[in-house]
């Protein structure tokens, strides 16, 4: 499970989970964040978070993740919360197929209010009711395929395929900062000239600044 080293992670990585109502989010988040799952787990009122610690390769990750209701009457609350999100998990519930067809609203959402270069994970969840799935794999992989997400099934209650699901969402996040780093460094190797803008990326919290150059 995640490290206790909260004064020491050398990124704070801020993302997001949304989807229909009753899909599970709530429990996903709290198997990764905790190993906790809740039978009796309530909807989510407005947004609610939690952080685990994480190794990526040879830095330490803070995952902040902000579980969001799914109820139509928060969306003007929540949808503020995307602001400053480096990554979202799109859930849907494997045994109810309007989750799925859902899900180019939550998607759309996303694109509209969330930075152009968010990594987004697309979750199918609930797997362990076998008998009750309405939604094939096969169909969740090539949504992906056809959107550019990051794809995968997993189940709460059984545990599978939790932690892969975030930490695949995380290292990819890994990947885009760690490349925008470097631009951001290449740019500033060369001597601005007098009102060029330069994007400089802030390596601990992973979030952006803009800095205008003058003479």
């Amino acid at each position: 499970m995640g490290e206790a080293l909260d004064d020491e992670c050398d990124y704070l990585y801020k993302a997001v989970m949304i989807g229909d109502s009753a899909v599970g989010k709530s429990n996903l988040l709290s198997r990764f964040s905790r190993d906790e799952f809740r039978l009796d787990s309530k909807p989510t009122i407005g947004v609610e978070f939690a952080c685990r610690n994480v190794r990526i390769g040879d830095k330490l990750v803070k995952a902040q993740i902000w579980d969001t209701a799914g109820q139509e009457r928060f969306r003007a609350i929540t949808s503020s919360y995307y602001r400053g999100a480096l990554g979202a998990l799109v859930v849907y519930d494997v045994t109810r197929r309007i989750t799925f067809e859902n899900l180019q609203k939550w998607i759309q959402e996303l694109r509209e209010l969330a930075d152009p270069t968010l990594v987004i994970a697309l979750v199918g969840n609930k797997t362990d009711l076998v008998h009750m799935r309405e939604v094939g794999e096969e169909e969740g992989k090539n949504l992906a395929k056809r959107e550019g997400l990051c794809f995968m099934e997993t189940s709460a209650l059984d545990n599978r395929n939790v932690e892969e699901a975030f930490l695949q969402m995380i290292t990819r996040i890994r990947e885009i900062l760690k490349r925008k780093i470097l631009d951001s460094k290449a740019v500033q190797a060369v001597p601005p000239r007098t009102g060029v803008t330069m994007l400089t990326v802030d390596e601990v919290s992973a979030t952006k600044r803009v800095t205008t150059c003058c003479a």
